[in-house]
């Protein structure tokens, strides 16, 4: 059986991973805890989520984000090798779409 997520960083949530099936046995969106993965990738998962929510102007939200271009890019660049390490460590039988759009 092949289990399939769907990899994106969403306002007010602290997972950046979402089953494609809604009644996942990993939970909507996705309980870290859950999966199959290393202790540190949970945290840095749950780090990257957290930090997401600061690109975003919470007084208003549809205002341009608050971050700088170099904070921007030094987030994509580790929410990719977040990715990577995570389909590296759940392996064969998950499949990890970046729907990120960073």
């Amino acid at each position: 059986m092949t289990h399939y997520l769907r990899f994106f960083f969403e306002a007010g949530v602290d997972t950046p991973l979402w089953p494609e099936d809604m009644a996942s046995p990993y939970g909507y969106p996705c309980d870290l805890a859950r999966l199959p993965i290393k202790p540190e990738t949970r945290s840095e998962l749950a780090r990257l989520s957290e930090w997401y929510q600061s690109s975003i102007d919470w007084d208003c939200p549809s205002d341009p984000s608050p971050w700088s271009d170099e904070e921007l890019q030094q987030f994509r660049q580790q929410a990719i090798s977040a990715l990577e390490v995570l389909r590296r460590e759940l392996g064969a039988g998950w499949v990890v779409r970046d729907e990120s759009l960073l």
